[in-house]
């Protein structure tokens, strides 16, 4: 039998280790989610979110050994992983809400008709989640399908399984019957064997866009199966009339949008859009607050601003996206350094693009910020919007006439004004467009996908009506 292990990033220990789930073993997974499920969905709802809510407490009581354990498998900084901890027992509650507000059971009495609109689980839905948050994202998807009354089978990254065995071992604490979730660990074949699995009614993925496309084919054969992705972005950061007194805040602003998590987030602000007669003023402030940002790893006191990328591999492939870059002439204002050979630290870099006609629209999934230099508001939104995805986007400074000149000017899901591109309430939707998802929008509106809409009119008593066309008796 293949073994998965898990490894720290900035040690190389090992986390968990485990068995590959074959075919066979997620056929089965998929069998016993399927037998449980009719009687999860036939279950009153007060008393599924009551199973949520016990979750949500052993979350809470255990948050710091969650946090802990993703630091251990991601490299993240602690006081990082801390927020993320929260923010997996917060979606109970948030979901609970989104459900009632967007599914649900809503009746309404027309002239002694009700119209009725119910809303029924899918069934049984797979989730493929990334290692990026590991706990967060995928749980994004599990809370809200179960409330509705979804059994789920669970494949998480293969660089993070850790912390899906233990929030998987958290949920059986909190009385969620055998069968509803179902974790399958594995790598990409064992992915592959879930998605294409005809015993499921759906799949809920976050991760990359080449992935996401090659889901969308498969999926294609199927309509009946709901298909929801979050995928990446070339987010872009335009930086405009910004009055002197706001260049602090906005360098700070444009380190978290670029830097924030080693540059892991879908979000990121991937390309910044400067004014170019602010370029005097605020590069070398951005330059210095650059060379400042601590890296180190987790648990380091003070703690740092940014770890490692996940794993070697990552950093390699990092590694090899900037010096194509370079190749084709961008200038590197902050090099991109690897700072130890065989740990996968990175550091903030900074390229200068302005020159450059034809850069590529790709997503380069760490600390790399992408310059452009503008000076016609028009050229710059049109820069902006000058990508493939659509997942975010944001504008600091200028008026709220530009910007809606910009909100407007670009397609993305998330449009931000002096706020950074990765800041994204749990009480909104998140999702994006293009290469960035398929028009299921995620956190508060999950409900939306975990669930379908069943209309109905309703009378207590026979009422006929033939209308015309009827020949006399």
């Amino acid at each position: 039998m293949r073994e998965l292990v898990s490894t720290d990033p900035c040690t190389g220990e090992i986390v968990w280790r485990g068995p590959i789930s074959d075919d066979a073993a997620v056929d089965a997974a998929v069998g016993r989610a399927r037998a449980a499920q009719p009687a999860w969905e036939a279950t009153p709802l007060e008393q599924r979110a009551a199973v949520l809510r016990a979750y949500a407490e052993r979350v809470k009581a255990r948050a710091a050994e969650i946090a802990r354990l993703i630091s251990r498998e991601t490299g993240k900084p602690f006081w990082e992983t801390k927020t993320e901890a929260a923010s997996v027992a917060a979606k109970v509650d948030i979901s609970i809400q989104a459900q009632a507000e967007r599914t649900g059971e809503h009746l309404r009495d027309a002239n002694g008709l009700t119209q009725a609109v119910r809303h029924r689980p899918h069934g049984v839905l797979a989730v493929l989640g990334p290692y990026n948050f590991p706990a967060h994202l995928p749980n994004g998807h599990i809370v809200p399908a179960l409330l509705a009354g979804n059994a789920v089978v669970f494949k998480p990254s293969e660089l993070t399984p850790a912390i899906a065995d233990l929030t998987g071992a958290l949920w059986r604490e909190a009385g969620l019957p055998e069968g509803l979730l179902e974790i399958v660990q594995g790598d990409g074949e064992t992915g592959k064997a879930l998605a294409g699995h005809p015993g499921t009614d759906g799949l809920l993925f976050t991760g990359s866009s080449t992935t996401g496309k090659a889901l969308a084919r498969q999926f294609a054969e199927t309509p009946g199966r709901i298909l929801a992705l979050e995928m990446g972005g070339n987010n872009p950061l335009l930086v405009w009339d910004l009055p002197d007194g706001d260049v602090d805040a906005a360098i700070a602003i444009i380190v978290q949008s670029g830097y924030l998590s080693a540059g892991q987030r879908c979000t990121c602000g991937r390309r910044l859009i400067l004014q170019d007669s602010l370029a005097d003023t605020l590069l070398p402030k951005l330059l210095d607050m650059i060379d400042r940002l601590v890296i180190g790893a987790p648990f380091d006191e003070p703690q740092p601003f940014m770890g490692p990328v996940v794993d070697n591999r990552a950093a390699e492939r990092v590694q090899v996206q900037v010096s194509q870059l370079l190749d084709i002439g961008a200038v590197p204002l902050r090099p991109l350094v690897r700072l130890t050979a065989d740990r996968p630290y990175l550091t903030p870099t900074l390229l200068d693009m302005s020159t450059l006609t034809d850069a590529p629209d790709e997503e380069i999934f760490g600390p790399v910020v992408q310059l452009w230099r503008e000076s016609d508001f028009d050229a710059a939104i049109a820069r902006a919007g000058a990508t493939r995805f659509g997942l975010s986007a944001a504008m600091l400074g200028g008026t709220r006439d530009q910007f809606d000149r910009f909100r407007t000017g670009i397609r993305a899901g998330v449009v931000n004004w002096n706020r950074p591109t990765n800041g994204a309430s749990s009480a909104q939707p998140f999702g994006g467009l293009g290469d960035s998802g398929n028009h299921r929008p995620s956190a508060y509106y999950a409900a939306d996908y975990c669930a379908f809409p069943v209309a109905g009119m309703e009378a207590t008593a026979l009422e006929g009506a033939l209308g015309v066309g009827l020949k006399p008796a």
